[in-house]
C-alpha cells in the first residue's frame, strides 16, 4: 500500500509540475499586469515546492517502497530521467531569480519592469523546461518495461 501511495504522490507532483509550468507560460505575456506578475511570482514559488515534493516522493519510491535503489541505479534511463530533472531545475533558476527580483515592486503594488528580451528569454526557458518535462514520463515508461538496464 505504501508503494501505491508513494507512486500516486510522485505522479501527482509530476503532473502538477507540468501544469504549473504551463500556467507560467500562459501568464508571461506582455504587457505585464500587476495581477499576472503576482500570479507568476506565486506560481513559480509553488513550482519550487512541488519540484521538491516530486524529488522526495521519487526518492521514497525508488529507495524504500519500490524495487530498491540498486535496481534504479543500474538503469541508464533512470540516470537520464534524473539528469533531465536536474536540467529542468537548473533552467528554472533564471525565471525564479527574475521573479524574485519583482518582490519589491509587487510589495508596492507596482507592475515589475520586464524588457522584451527578458520576456523572450523567460518564455524560451519555460518552453525548454516543458519539453524536458515531457520526456521524463517516456523514460519512466520505458524503464518500467525493463529498458535501460545496465549489464556487466
Amino acid at each position: 500500500m505504501a508503494y501505491a501511495i508513494a507512486a500516486y504522490l510522485h505522479f501527482l507532483a509530476v503532473f502538477l509540475l507540468f501544469a504549473l509550468l504551463l500556467l507560467e507560460h500562459q501568464l508571461l505575456r506582455r504587457p505585464l499586469s500587476f495581477a499576472r506578475a503576482r500570479s507568476l511570482f506565486r506560481t513559480d514559488l509553488l513550482f519550487g515546492i512541488v519540484a521538491g515534493a516530486a524529488l522526495v516522493s521519487g526518492v521514497a519510491r525508488a529507495g524504500w517502497y519500490g524495487k530498491g535503489a540498486d535496481y534504479y541505479l543500474q538503469n541508464s534511463l533512470f540516470h537520464a530521467k534524473v539528469g533531465l530533472f536536474v536540467a529542468v531545475a537548473v533552467l528554472s533558476i533564471y525565471p525564479t531569480v527574475t521573479f524574485l527580483g519583482w518582490r519589491s515592486a509587487l510589495r508596492n503594488r507596482q507592475v515589475p519592469a520586464i524588457s522584451a528580451p527578458t520576456a523572450r528569454w523567460l518564455t524560451w526557458v519555460i518552453r525548454l523546461e516543458l519539453l524536458l518535462l515531457l520526456v521524463i514520463p517516456l523514460l519512466a515508461a520505458l524503464m518500467a518495461r525493463g529498458f535501460g538496464v545496465l549489464t556487466d
